[in-house]
């Protein structure tokens, strides 16, 4: 199905760069200026949820979502996302242009789930995804296929590492960390991402979602004929995509020539199903019905030289053997330290590490540029580095003029940080230092607090975070920032400003909540 979008063929144009405000006529300009694009961005932290306005040629608004989520970790999440949504209906009166899905993580498209009964009268014209959501699409298909085996398997071992009752220290924080990862794949209660993604893609009251992909032909929208959208990734790329340690013609947790860890994760886990006697583990180099279960051992159900073996070097207490030299009083008792009998579930890190890099890397980003000025507003969804050095090949004709993808990065003047301001999610030469307009401003959907309770201490990454005052002049919101708990908060930089006409906040009902609920910038 085609977007009912239009194109254009534009006439050779010639950028004019606005000066910067800070004082005198310039400033007196800016405050009477009417923004091109109003963005809402919602401050639930680990999360996205961004409602961007344009104004049309007849006056009328129009009413792009940008995503709806919550990670599954965050306390009270739940209750923040349907205040949330609750919101974005009141302020579009219940409609909504168009809804953008980034891609399938939890923390994008939760809202849609949860506060199902918000959305579901909502009046939703059309519904936009990345290519590789698409059922149709072989590509997708594969890519789907190895989400599908990916997510199986983790569940696997999430469940081996919830039942270890005296976890090492190792194991112990790859549970913790295996946790966080799969809280971009399920919610709190235990639903699978895909419900949310599909309940999203359902709002269009039947209609099929548009998918789109840097194939896709830059395109303006009916009324805005100042803007022209560009879809910028995900890329087509398996090694972009970072689902692979080598090229095929296949993604796939099966294959032979699939990353080496993932099949030894899936026999491991296959061979330690309770009563499955008729598994053949391939990775083993012993027959079936050579050797004794290990839980059968320790429960005491094996007699003979093997449990003895067990009992004295891995279990029991040492033997006291004359002419050795003596041991600690604490490790005669306990042996532990010398089993691995649940470390093989470490490579299910790797795994989890893969398809946590690879979803994110399937985000839809677009780039909004103003025909008049040359000037870009770039949404990146979680855009990890694999999808941001894609951008460096990809091109289009529009009419007779070509358009690189780094032009538009170049010449971007607001940013949406992707991926929570993670280390990974903003490439430094071939993604932030090419932003060349002195009027850049960035907003970074964040909780440095909430990143910290499930052990993500560098998000956001300082650094970046220090790159980005840097290039925007100190014009950055984070979604965390303490002024946006008050009431008319105050930013610490001047507005207007760079690419910023204005700035606003909302606050939560404090019978409901603490904190910021919304900030909204006006962009010139």
């Amino acid at each position: 199905m085609e977007a009912t979008i239009v194109t254009r063929t534009p006439r050779k144009r010639q950028y004019k760069a606005l000066p910067i405000g800070g004082g005198g006529e310039t400033a007196a300009l800016r405050q009477h200026a009417v923004p091109v694009l109003t963005v809402r961005h919602y401050c639930q932290g680990i999360g996205d949820s961004h409602l961007l306005t344009f104004r049309k040629e007849d006056g009328s608004l129009f009413r792009m979502l940008i995503d709806c989520g919550i990670h599954s970790s965050i306390k009270g999440g739940s209750d923040l996302i349907r205040d949330i949504a609750i919101d974005i209906k009141e302020e579009t009166a219940g409609k909504i242009d168009v809804l953008v899905v980034t891609h399938e993580h939890w923390d994008h498209v939760s809202g849609f789930r949860s506060a199902a009964d918000t959305f579901k009268d909502c009046n939703v014209g059309e519904v936009w995804m990345a290519w590789c959501e698409s059922p149709k699409d072989p590509d997708a298909i594969a890519f789907d296929k190895f989400k599908g085996e990916a997510l199986h398997a983790l569940q696997g071992a999430s469940r081996k590492l919830d039942a270890l009752r005296d976890a090492t220290t190792f194991l112990a924080g790859l549970r913790g960390g295996m946790q966080s990862i799969m809280g971009f794949q399920f919610g709190a209660a235990g639903e699978r991402v895909r419900a949310a993604r599909d309940a999203a893609a359902g709002l269009s009251k039947g209609k099929e979602p548009v998918y789109m992909g840097p194939e896709t032909p830059p395109f303006s929208i009916p009324g805005l004929p100042n803007m022209r959208v560009y879809v910028v990734g995900p890329p087509r790329s398996k090694e972009a995509l970072k689902l692979e340690t080598k090229a095929s013609e296949m993604y796939g947790l099966g294959r032979q020539d699939s990353p080496k860890f993932l099949r030894p994760l899936h026999a491991g886990l296959a061979a330690n199903e309770e009563g499955d006697t008729a598994f053949a583990d391939d990775s083993c180099p012993f027959d079936p019905h050579i050797g004794s279960s290990l839980s059968d051992v320790l429960a005491g159900q094996v007699e003979g030289d093997v449990a003895d073996f067990v009992r004295r070097h891995y279990t029991g207490p040492v033997a006291a053997d004359e002419g050795k030299p003596k041991i600690d009083e604490a490790t005669a008792k306990d042996q532990s330290w010398r089993r691995i009998d649940a470390d093989w579930l470490g490579i299910a890190a790797d795994l989890a590490m893969q398809l946590d890099r690879g979803v994110n890397n399937t985000s839809l980003a677009l780039a909004f540029e103003m025909l008049d000025t040359g000037r870009v507003f770039l949404f990146p969804g979680d855009a990890q580095i694999g999808n941001w050095l894609s951008w460096q090949d990809v091109k289009w004709m529009v009419g007779e003029r070509e358009v690189k993808a780094v032009d538009l990065i170049k010449r971007t003047v607001y940013l949406k940080v992707a991926h929570h301001g993670s280390e990974n999610a903003t490439p430094e030469q071939k993604g932030l230092e090419m932003m060349a307009s002195p009027d850049l401003s960035a907003f970074v959907p964040t909780s440095k607090q909430d990143a910290m309770k499930v052990h993500w201490g560098a998000m956001p990454y300082e650094l970046i975070l220090k790159a980005l005052a840097a290039k925007t002049g100190g014009r950055v919101i984070r979604a965390d920032d303490e002024w946006l708990a008050a009431k008319d908060g105050t930013p610490g930089f001047s507005v207007p400003s760079g690419s910023l006409l204005a700035v606003r906040n909302a606050v939560r009902d404090p019978r409901r909540g603490k904190g910021g609920l919304w900030v909204e910038v006006d962009l010139t």
